[in-house]
């Protein structure tokens, strides 16, 4: 038989193993835990190995969310935490009510201020970020709700983080994660939106024909330039052609003039033998017709006279 003392012995060893496991505590990196001696607040406990005397002191339960549900422990997470809120009605200042879900990143950053200011810390987050959610969507139109979150986000992390740091939390960011306004409003969005793509596209219509009309008109207008510049030219070639033609002609009967006044002799006027031609020329083209024949003689008869007789001495003088 094992005597009492062996007993005894056994019993005082496992006992001191148990009071040693109670009393060594290790806590994991980024966890902590709030331990209280006799009911009143004693330590935080930080990472790696901690004492603590078993059946005196005690950590403290906390309500913290694990997978959507309330549950209490005695271990409270450092690292940064998401809370994905269920949606929740919400009223604009132009009376739609639309619904609003959201997404808070927020961090424990004193434990003992998480622990003993605040009795259910997930839930009065939520109820805080709903409240405020209302209040700042009930200050905007719906048109300006779907297109500020940016600043719907700022304002709200704001206002949280402010009221939140009490509690020992800092609010890291938030993020509105679906807006949801009712049917009838999302189909008179979408006719609203047909609309105005049809009106742009009636206006790039007319911008299109407008620039092809400009287009066009420029181009009959460089066209009429064009033609006008080519008659320009036309005319001008035409004027400076029928100039050197006359220039020419001139010339030439400036030569035939000297060549008669070398022939006839310089007593003789060139002019009268030229006119004599002329008349002559005239006289033949009378007698080729078969009409009547009709003569224009100078009205004076001296003057008649003496271009005969001019014509007769200017080509005795030619002979």
């Amino acid at each position: 038989m094992i005597p009492i003392t062996t007993w005894f012995l056994i019993a005082v060893v496992v006992l001191a193993i148990l009071f040693v496991k109670m009393a060594v505590v290790i806590i994991p990196q980024s966890e902590t835990k709030i331990v209280e001696r006799l009911g009143r607040y004693h330590a935080t406990l930080q990472p790696g190995v901690n004492i603590i005397i078993p059946f005196i002191d005690k950590a403290k339960n906390v309500i913290a969310v694990v997978r959507g549900r309330y549950v209490y422990t005695n271990t409270i997470d450092l690292r940064e935490q998401v809370y994905d809120f269920d949606k929740q009605n919400v009223i604009t200042k132009d009376n739609i009510q639309m619904q609003i879900n959201a997404l808070l990143y927020f961090q424990i950053m004193d434990p003992f201020k998480a622990a003993y200011e605040i009795n259910n810390l997930p839930n009065a987050i939520e109820k805080l970020t709903q409240t405020t959610l209302r209040n700042i969507i009930g200050e905007m139109e719906l048109d300006q709700t779907l297109t500020s979150r940016d600043t719907i986000n700022t304002k709200l992390r704001a206002v949280l983080d402010d009221a939140t740091n009490k509690w020992g939390i800092k609010v890291n960011r938030v993020e509105l994660q679906d807006i949801t306004p009712p049917a009838s409003v999302l189909q008179a969005m979408e006719k609203q939106m047909q609309a105005e793509r049809n009106k742009r596209a009636a206006i790039l219509q007319s911008e299109g024909e407008k620039q092809s009309a400009i287009l066009q008109s420029e181009g009959d207008k460089t066209s009429m330039i064009n033609r006008a510049e080519a008659a320009k030219q036309q005319e001008i070639l035409r004027a400076e052609g029928e100039a050197q033609a006359r220039i020419r002609k001139a010339e030439a009967e400036a030569i035939a003039i000297e060549k008669i006044t070398q022939a006839v002799g310089k007593s003789t006027n060139p002019a009268n033998y030229l006119l004599a031609q002329k008349y002559i020329q005239m006289l033949e083209e009378l007698a080729q017709g078969d009409k009547t024949k009709t003569v224009y003689l100078p009205y004076e008869a001296t003057n008649l006279m003496g271009s005969i007789g001019g014509i007769k001495e200017l080509f005795k003088s030619a002979d």
